[in-house]
């Protein structure tokens, strides 16, 4: 800056000598140091932090302003002009340095003081979720706001969940009651706005759809004891008097819009009896299914009643406020040593005992309308052009496992037309992993042919675990998941993926797992051959 000034004072010499005789003196250094030297700060009032300086005084040809705030001081600029800056909240000793024509400069100190607005107008409104037991939604709205805190209030939990401002946020709690919910709704001021309000999260006690509608089948291959879909044994008594009113329990029919569903209350154990002398032979059917909704239960058990034997049960788990699907195998009867040609009466018993309500609907016995009994398509590509997992047609690479341990699957290896197939049967998920990882990077499809009489959901997952062949280790470190909804039932579906469908699979150089699943999960059969990459 020294150069400036330097060009200054010429400029003002210029000056002299153009209005002076030859002989005239000009003392620069007499020239006194500015004076009279302040600035006008100008704070932005909208919680920005911008303040602008405008220095002024006398005998002043630039200025400069340290900020006050260890930020690096502004470049010189010349008087009359003006520069800003953004501050975080608070008292500040800024300087500002004015400089004469002969470089000779005067510093004053002078305080910035920068306060934000904090929140004005907070709107806090809290509602629960209609489907889900409680769970409560909070959205908070102020002027001024950035963001927001939520204390929701349940002991153990002291740590808020934040959202912007104007955006919702949700907390689904261990125990329904009345709690109090604090908002606090924050600008960029230290000083914050808050709200505190008393609200109760709730039980949803009821479903809000109806249970998945059941599958067309011929009325041969159904005995239905409850539902709208088919027609159930008549004479049945779905609230026989066991007793159970002394264990608390009741029970009604529920009506949702005019769908009815049985509907259990504090289910310790409840009955359902068919006609007097009436009985059921299930043993030509293959399952035992069943929709169950529940907002508190934890598990329902299942008992088949003989009239020559007596009853075995099977439990299967429950999912809050949401309807589960239960195919439960007639094998899983007989394996106990049931008879189940003279079945008469059905039982369910909630876990825990007499500690929550059920909504059951479409209970009825099936078997399979469709047999597998013809082999999967052939493939025809070129076996140079292929990296094959598992085909009679190719050459296959080792694998480590068909069926990984965290699979609830049950594995067969069978055959089909003298075509070897993979069977997986009650599938929930279920990962295939070679013994080395596949590099498929000159490869374009991935093959499967996938056949099963009872899923309404196939699902196709691919995971690079990366160079260094560890999960979340290296790759990209996902799983590529595809669906395919209503799939043909009874048939072979030779499904040809691109594997750029598999959104994100960044790499495939290090394929490391194969993942199956679908739906109704836990309960569908699915056959698998010919699994393959290609180009």
């Amino acid at each position: 800056m020294k150069k400036l000034h330097y060009i200054l004072s010429l400029v003002v010499l210029m000056l002299f000598f153009s209005c002076s005789s030859d002989d005239s003196n000009i003392d620069l250094e007499g020239v006194s140091a500015p004076e009279n030297i302040s600035a006008l700060t100008t704070v932005t009032q909208d919680n920005s932090g911008k303040v602008t300086f405008l220095p002024k005084g006398e005998g002043v040809t630039q200025y400069k302003i340290n900020y006050g705030d260890g930020s690096p001081e502004s470049d010189y600029f010349p008087s009359g002009g003006t520069v800003t800056h953004v501050y975080k909240e608070g008292t500040y000793q800024s300087k500002i340095i004015a400089m004469g024509i002969n470089g000779k400069t005067t510093e004053v100190t002078q305080e910035v003081l920068v306060s934000f607005r904090a929140p004005e107008n907070l709107v806090v409104v809290i509602t629960n979720d209609l489907s889900v037991s409680k769970k409560v939604t909070v959205k908070a709205t102020a002027d001024f706001a950035l963001f927001y805190d939520v204390y929701f209030g349940e002991a153990g939990k002291p740590d808020p969940l934040t959202a912007n401002n104007g955006e919702s946020v949700s907390y689904t709690y261990q125990q329904a009651g009345v709690y109090t919910i604090r908002v606090v709704s924050k600008s960029a001021a230290i000083k914050t706005t808050e709200k505190s309000q008393e609200f109760e999260a709730k039980l949803v006690l009821n479903p809000t759809t109806s249970a998945p509608t059941p599958p067309n089948r011929a009325a041969g291959n159904v005995i239905s004891i409850y539902g709208s879909k088919y027609t159930n044994v008549a004479g049945t008594n779905y609230f026989p008097d066991w007793g159970q009113a002394g264990q608390g329990s009741s029970w009604t029919e529920f009506d949702l819009n005019g769908d009815k569903m049985l509907n259990y209350i504090k289910l310790s154990y409840q009955g359902i009896a068919l006609a007097d002398n009436v009985t059921v032979d299930v043993s030509g059917m293959d399952y035992i299914h069943m929709d169950v909704w529940t907002a508190d239960l934890q598990k329902i058990e299942t008992s088949l009643i003989s009239k020559t034997n007596g009853e075995k049960p099977v439990t299967k788990d429950l999912t809050a406020n949401q309807w589960t699907s239960i195919d439960i195998p007639i094998s899983a009867f007989t394996s106990q040593g049931l008879t189940v040609a003279d079945i008469f009466q059905l039982k369910f018993v909630g876990t825990p005992w007499a500690g929550g309500t059920v909504f059951i609907d479409n209970i009825y016995f099936y078997k399979d309308s469709e047999t597998l009994n013809t082999a999967a398509p052939t493939p025809t590509k070129p076996a140079a052009d292929v990296i094959s997992l598992f085909s009679d047609a190719y050459t296959n690479i080792a694998i480590q496992t068909w069926r990984t341990d965290w699979s609830a699957a049950t594995l067969e290896e069978t055959a089909v037309a003298g075509n070897a197939v993979k069977k997986y049967s009650d599938l929930n998920f279920v990962g295939i992993e070679p013994v080395t990882t596949i590099d498929a990077t000159g490869m374009t499809h991935f093959h499967v042919d996938v056949w099963s009489s009872d899923y309404t959901e196939f699902r196709v997952k691919l995971v690079d675990f990366g160079a260094n062949g560890v999960y979340n280790g290296g790759g990209d470190d996902k799983e590529h998941e595809l669906k395919f909804t209503a799939p043909a039932q009874g048939q072979w579906v030779s499904l040809d993926i691109p594997l750029s469908d598999f959104t994100g699979l960044t790499t495939r150089a290090h394929i490391a797992q194969l993942i199956y699943s679908g739906n109704p999960s836990g309960s569908h059969t699915i056959y698998i051959d010919n699994v393959y990459f290609h180009k």
